[in-house]
């Protein structure tokens, strides 16, 4: 039996019964929006949690009056047959079990007991992440982005590290696009210094080389040492397999751009670092859990949302300034075409109808979902969302 993997929307003006384990947001039968979360069961798994939780959070706000009383539970999980999930470098068979409930009161804050999955092979920098954020972890290698996501929501791993926007490349759409997909909630996020090493077989000069391997981003943020070279450029899936395709060929004029660790795994020589054109250049993971965070206002937190408009004149300009009017900052937006209404029709006459993109907006802001200017903005928003939701609240004294 596995458990279901379903998109997670959230209407607001439509009653929704399947929301996984993100934050709901809706009106009842008045003008109150509320906002309910699970404290005392979601206290119980800080480390790693037993079950997929399906929790809807309610602090009720009543008249720019929050009103914080008694806390409700509410579980779910879905379970269907016949989704097994497939792509991991390991077979399924290999990995370890999930954690038991003993391993849990055991677990220790160094991620000593936590499984942690991320895309690449051993010697990624998605790996080195995780690492990172959970130094005695065992990380889990996955093929695709999105098998990290299953990895999670199957028991097989208890954390995901995923790559989400880049200094130089700029954001990785892949991953924007699975946090709707997937029942996932941000807990963290780590940012990682990249430094690109140009690799090769032991005793190979860098003027031998002839070929380079390395995932395209990778070989685009080192355009400049490449083209010196002369080389010929070839795309993999990520920098660690091309270490590891250059190990194995053994093709004395064939290099990787990749890691010094992916060098070190893989028995090759380090031929040249810091070989990317921007020294400044790194990479922000987001660590993502079955469970979410419980907000406080003790410390700073971000909070990440992602919402639809309605139609209308400004409508953008109002949603933005719900924050603003809040003195709220804003830290992050990205927008995505809508998959499932990617044209909108904004002219029906009988010349013809002109069509427009219809968008997602991602965002991230510096308030604590605990705080009631955030649960304002909120309920603010709600006048012009068509869909809302809440894709994680943590706190920002844990970026590492």
């Amino acid at each position: 039996m596995a458990l279901k993997a379903s998109p997670t929307w959230v209407c607001p003006r439509t009653p929704c019964s399947d929301l996984g384990s993100s934050a709901l947001w809706s009106r009842n039968s008045g003008s109150t929006f509320n906002l309910r979360f699970d404290l005392e069961k979601s206290r119980k798994w800080e480390c790693c949690c037993l079950a997929v939780l399906a929790q809807r959070a309610i602090t009720s706000v009543e008249d720019e009056k929050p009103n914080v009383s008694g806390v409700e539970p509410s579980w779910g999980i879905e379970r269907t047959q016949g989704n097994e999930s497939s792509g991991f470098h390991k077979d399924l068979n290999l990995l370890p079990k999930p954690l038991s409930a003993n391993d849990i009161s055991s677990c220790s804050k160094d991620g000593s007991k936590v499984r942690v999955a991320y895309q690449g092979l051993p010697g990624a920098y998605s790996e080195a992440a995780a690492l990172k954020a959970y130094p005695k972890c065992e990380t889990v290698p996955c093929d695709q982005f999105e098998e990290a996501f299953k990895a999670v929501e199957l028991w097989l791993v208890d954390k995901a590290v995923l790559p989400i926007e880049n200094s130089v490349g700029g954001s990785i759409h892949r991953n924007y696009d699975l946090l709707l997909r997937h029942r996932l909630n941000i807990v963290g996020e780590v940012q990682l210094q990249v430094n690109h090493c140009l690799l090769g077989l032991p005793g190979v000069r860098k003027e031998e080389i002839k070929k380079v391997l390395s995932h395209p981003q990778a070989l685009a943020q080192c355009d400049i040492m490449l083209s010196n070279l002369g080389v010929v450029r070839i795309n993999t899936d990520d920098t660690a397999g091309a270490a590891q395709m250059v190990a194995s060929t053994g093709l004395r004029d064939t290099g990787a751009v990749a890691s010094a660790r992916a060098a070190e795994i893989y028995g090759l020589d380090v031929l040249a670092e810091k070989i990317q054109d921007d020294d400044d250049n790194i990479t922000r993971f987001l660590v993502l859990a079955r469970e979410h965070i419980i907000p406080g206002t003790d410390r700073p937190y971000k909070t990440s949302i992602v919402f639809t408009l309605e139609e209308g004149a400004g409508v953008l300009f109002k949603a933005l300034a719900v924050f603003a009017l809040r003195d709220i900052n804003l830290t992050k937006i990205e927008s995505r075409p809508q998959k499932q209404r990617p044209l909108r029709v904004v002219d029906d006459s009988n010349e013809g109808s002109a069509k427009y993109f219809d968008y997602m907006f991602y965002i991230d802001f510096e308030a604590s979902m605990a705080e009631p200017r955030a649960q304002y903005a909120l309920e603010h928003l709600q006048e012009f969302a068509r869909f809302l939701r809440v894709l994680g609240c943590y706190p920002m004294d844990t970026v590492l």
